[in-house]
Order: structure tokens, then C-alpha cells, then sequence
């Protein structure tokens, strides 16, 4: 009886330090093994100053166990879908960098352009979208049972995908994601990120020190080593300076997460 109880207390210490390697269930530090596709699909409930709904899908592919290959994109209608848009359109490549037992680091480059498409206006209308590149880095550790990782994310953003001039917009964000497991099945997570906008001022707007802090928790439940559902709260505060005003807004989303 005591080998049995034994056993069983070694195998659940076994599940919860290694479930960050590539069991998807929400880890902040989750890649695909090579070979392996991911899908994250998720709908969020936004009130600002409008309600709106989005439905949100990342989707990955593992080229080896160190690079992957991503995209995202997502679809939201405002106010009983008196409004509908499809979003963002977003494509990158992300390398683990070092891989130790429990330190991780990645690094990342990204590319992006929102909105592509919305009610009353054309695709890709060149008065409204908005073409973004990333470059970013993120390392954490993971424990026996918790992970915790940083990020920080450098983007440009312009109206044309490779205009480098002056009149663009450059903003940084730094953020901190963390995850607790409390048995093999359930896991809880939290995040905070800080974006910032490192101009003075955007097309007249002055918009000096402005920026957003975002904030999320929320809990994840294992269907197996490959799946998981997890639901989750969102809050979003401006600290706004200067003439740049933004609505402080709060939500709610529901995810599922399969590996493949």
C-alpha cells in the first residue's frame, strides 16, 4: 500500500513538472514538437464603449522542436452585428533560442495587418488598415507544477507594409504570464502587459508617455495530454496623457487548445 501511494505521488510530481514541454493546456512558454500543429480557438465578449463579440483562432505549426511557424486572425461584430469585421491578419516564426531543463528563451518576428475587412469599407482599404512588424523575445522558468515567463515586443506600425519613413508608429510592450498547477487536469493562469507608445505625437495627436495596461486570469481544464478548454476574464486600462484618450473595457472569452 505505501509502494502504491509512493508510486502515485511520484507520477503526479512527474505529470505537473512536465506538462510545460508540449502538453497544450494555456503554459505561457507551449511549443508544438516537430511535426505537430496547434489550434487555439477562442470567443471573447468586449464592453468598452460598444459590446462586441470576437472569435479569435491561432493556428501553428512545429518545422522542428526549436521553430515554429504561426498565424492568427479573427472575426468580431459590434452591437448585434451592426457592425461586422474581420480584424487582423497576422503570420510569424518563433525560435526557442536556449532549452535548458527549466529555463527557456524564445525569440520571435512577426507580421500583421488590421482591420482587412469591415462593414462599409473595402479590403484592405488604404485609408484604414494598418500594417504591423514585430520583433520580440520571451524567457521564463518552469518549475514542478508553475511556470512564469516575460516578454517584450518592439513593433512598427505604417500604412503601407514597407514604408520606413518618419510618420510611422512605434510602440513597446512589456509583459509578465504565469502559470499554476494545481493537479494534472487543472491549471490556473494570469498575465499583465504594459504597451506603450514611444512617439511624441501621431498625426497631430499628442500622444507623449501614453500607453495601455491589459491584465487577464483565468483557469484551463486537461481533457488529455493533446486538449484542453479553459475560460478566462480581461481588463483593459488607458493611461492616457496628453490629447490620446482611450476607453478603459472589461471581458470574458472561453478557449480550446488541441495538439496535433
Amino acid at each position: 500500500m505505501k509502494k502504491l501511494a509512493l508510486t502515485s505521488l511520484l507520477a503526479f510530481f512527474a505529470v505537473s513538472g512536465a506538462h510545460a514541454a508540449n502538453i497544450i493546456d494555456g503554459n505561457p512558454l507551449y511549443r508544438p514538437g516537430e511535426g505537430h500543429f496547434y489550434s487555439n480557438f477562442a470567443v471573447e465578449s468586449h464592453s468598452d464603449a460598444i459590446e462586441d463579440w470576437k472569435i479569435a483562432e491561432e493556428f501553428g505549426y512545429g518545422i522542428t522542436n526549436e521553430l515554429k511557424l504561426f498565424m492568427k486572425t479573427g472575426v468580431s461584430e459590434t452591437e448585434g452585428f451592426d457592425y461586422m469585421s474581420w480584424n487582423d491578419f497576422t503570420v510569424g516564426l518563433d525560435y526557442r533560442v536556449y532549452d535548458a531543463e527549466n529555463w527557456k528563451a524564445d525569440v520571435y518576428g512577426v507580421y500583421s495587418l488590421n482591420p482587412v475587412w469591415g462593414d462599409h469599407k473595402p479590403f484592405l482599404d488604404e485609408d484604414m488598415t494598418g500594417y504591423t512588424w514585430t520583433l520580440g523575445a520571451r524567457a521564463g522558468y518552469v518549475g514542478s507544477g508553475w511556470t512564469v515567463a516575460g516578454h517584450v515586443d518592439f513593433d512598427y506600425l505604417n500604412t503601407e507594409s514597407f514604408n520606413w519613413g518618419d510618420d510611422g508608429i512605434h510602440k513597446l510592450s512589456v509583459g509578465l504570464d504565469g502559470q499554476l498547477v494545481l493537479c494534472p487536469k487543472w491549471n490556473l493562469i494570469a498575465g499583465v502587459e504594459y504597451t506603450g507608445i514611444l512617439d511624441d505625437e501621431i498625426a497631430g495627436v499628442d500622444v507623449e508617455d501614453a500607453g495601455v495596461w491589459t491584465g487577464k486570469i483565468g483557469a484551463n481544464y486537461n481533457l488529455d495530454e493533446t486538449k484542453y478548454i479553459g475560460a478566462y476574464f480581461m481588463g483593459e486600462m488607458a493611461h492616457a496623457t496628453g490629447d490620446w484618450e482611450v476607453a478603459d473595457g472589461f471581458g470574458f472569452g472561453v478557449n480550446f487548445g488541441i495538439d496535433f
